[in-house]
């Protein structure tokens, strides 16, 4: 067996909420470490969002920065700054995509919610991003739809119907952030990038994420056997648990 201090160790970082407060720009304090780590381990991230909005968080050298990339879920796969495969959700979905998209819009249309801004349905190389309050709106409107849905649920009641109403679609529907809901393929949750590291030669994988809970999408890598799940609460905590395991 391996000495513990000698076995080869990745570290794998969810984007929201664990390196960056949801949709903002990380801080120079957790760029710092990031750096540092890199001397130490090889890096990877993985989220749900596409590469560009990624680089919007972290920076125009994301990818000089993590050793593996996977936007979207891993459906998009980096290696080295260098791309090595994507796969469309549309390739795989086809025509079935249009009808869960009108009823995306008839549901949206029927809420009664504050406010109703732009972009309610992104859809991404893996997913669909679905957004009640739409993703145009500012942040400012962002925060307010959070506590808003604290108190309504509207992001959980509109999951829960998706999953009723295509149950048999064998989609998997999670919470995906402050204002939106995550829709994809069962499957294709964060536990599909794993599959690009198996060949890679890690011992263990550390995973970092914020949303481990059921219902959220860290829950199942955060849970799969092949990793070792860190659930934080915060960039900060997550600097305090990277020094902690690496540093």
């Amino acid at each position: 067996m391996t000495p513990l201090n000698k076995r080869k160790k990745l570290a794998l970082f969810d984007v929201d909420g664990t390196l960056t407060f949801p949709r903002q720009q990380i801080s120079d304090t957790i760029k710092t470490m990031l750096l540092t780590l890199k001397n130490h381990t090889p890096l990877a991230f993985v989220g749900g969002s596409d590469l560009n909005k990624q680089k919007q968080q972290i920076g125009g050298d994301l990818l000089q920065i993590f050793d593996y990339a996977f936007p979207e879920n891993g459906l998009v796969y980096y290696k080295n700054g260098i791309l090595v495969s994507e796969t469309s959700l549309i390739d795989e979905t086809g025509a079935v995509y249009n009808s869960f998209v009108n009823w995306v819009l008839s549901y949206i249309a029927e809420l009664d919610i504050f406010k109703k801004r732009g972009t309610f349905v992104e859809l991404r190389k893996g997913l669909v991003n679905v957004s009640p309050i739409g993703r145009d709106c500012t942040q400012a409107e962002r925060e307010e739809f959070v506590i808003y849905n604290r108190k309504n649920r509207v992001l959980e009641s509109m999951a829960a119907a998706m999953q009723k109403k295509f149950k048999e679609m064998n989609l998997q529907v999670s919470i995906g952030g402050q204002i939106s809901i995550d829709v994809f393929p069962v499957g294709w949750d964060k536990t599909y990038c794993l599959r690009h590291l198996e060949d890679e030669g890690f011992d263990e994988i550390h995973f970092f994420g914020d949303k481990t809970h059921k219902g959220g999408n860290d829950f199942e890598i955060y849970n799969d056997s092949r990793v070792v799940g860190h659930a934080v609460s915060s960039p900060d905590d997550t600097l305090r648990l990277v020094s902690e395991i690496f540093l």
